[in-house]
This record gives C-alpha cells, sequence and structure tokens, in this order.
C-alpha cells in the first residue's frame, strides 16, 4: 500500500516546507530592500521578513514583517497586500516551483514577545523565585 506523502512524520514543518520558506523569504527581502515595487507607499517603508511559513501543500505562504525603526506596522502590512500580485510575480520568477504560494502577510510580534520575556526575568519576584529554584537543586545534590 502507498504512504501518503503529504502527512508529515513529525510534529513541526517538513525540510521541503522550511527551505521553500527561508527562499520566498530571501527573495521577497530582497525585492522589497531593491524597491523593485511600483509603489512609494511601499517604498517608504523599511520592511523586515521575519519569517515565511507554508501550508502543507506549499499553496498559501503567510510572511511575518515588521517595518525597521518601529514605523506604522498596519500600514505597511496593509501595503504589502495591496501589491501582492506584483510581489508574487517577483518570487515566481525567482523560484521554480510548481505554483507559486498565494502571499499573507502578518505582524511578526515576535520581538514583543522577547520584550515581554526579558521584562518578566527582570522582575524581582521572578528573580527571587529563580533563586530560591537554584539553591533547591544545589542543596538536592
Amino acid at each position: 500500500m502507498a504512504q501518503n506523502r503529504s502527512s508529515s512524520s513529525g510534529p513541526g514543518p517538513s525540510q521541503r516546507r522550511l527551505r521553500v520558506g527561508e527562499l520566498i523569504r530571501r527573495t521577497l527581502s530582497e525585492v522589497l530592500n531593491r524597491a523593485e515595487v511600483h509603489d512609494p507607499d511601499l517604498n517608504r517603508h523599511s520592511i523586515t521578513v521575519g519569517e515565511v511559513s507554508l501550508s502543507n501543500d506549499l499553496k498559501v505562504a503567510t510572511c511575518y514583517v515588521m517595518p525597521l525603526g518601529g514605523g506604522d506596522a498596519q500600514a505597511a502590512v496593509a501595503a504589502l497586500a495591496r501589491n501582492k500580485g506584483e510581489l508574487r510575480h517577483h518570487i515566481g520568477k525567482a523560484m521554480t516551483l510548481k505554483y507559486t504560494p498565494d502571499l499573507r502577510f502578518r505582524i511578526d510580534e515576535t520581538f514583543d514577545r522577547l520584550d515581554e520575556t526579558r521584562r518578566l526575568f527582570a522582575d524581582e519576584r521572578v528573580q527571587r523565585d529563580i533563586a530560591a529554584r537554584d539553591e533547591e537543586d544545589d542543596s538536592a545534590s
């Protein structure tokens, strides 16, 4: 009996999805960096592409983006969404996929979560709990 190749053997994305996502991320970053899209609203933003995740069938790419310097993220995402056809065209030219994925843009909140995590670890109550746990571990050894 043939195996179902579309299902992943592990909990995370397949190597192909990761590889294609990284290629799309690089290509999109280069296109945005060189201002190859003819939209002054989009070219006004300096946008970083943090991650691109793909659906199992590689037909939908979700691009996590953030304007550098803390600009208006909603306006940047709206400008990207408005120009997704042209961006998709540039990606299709640069890659050899059977289908160029549909692009969806989301605000990358990784940096905000990282800042919140740092803030939590800097809290004196958390530091006290960590120190107490370290003392327990040392006395148990």
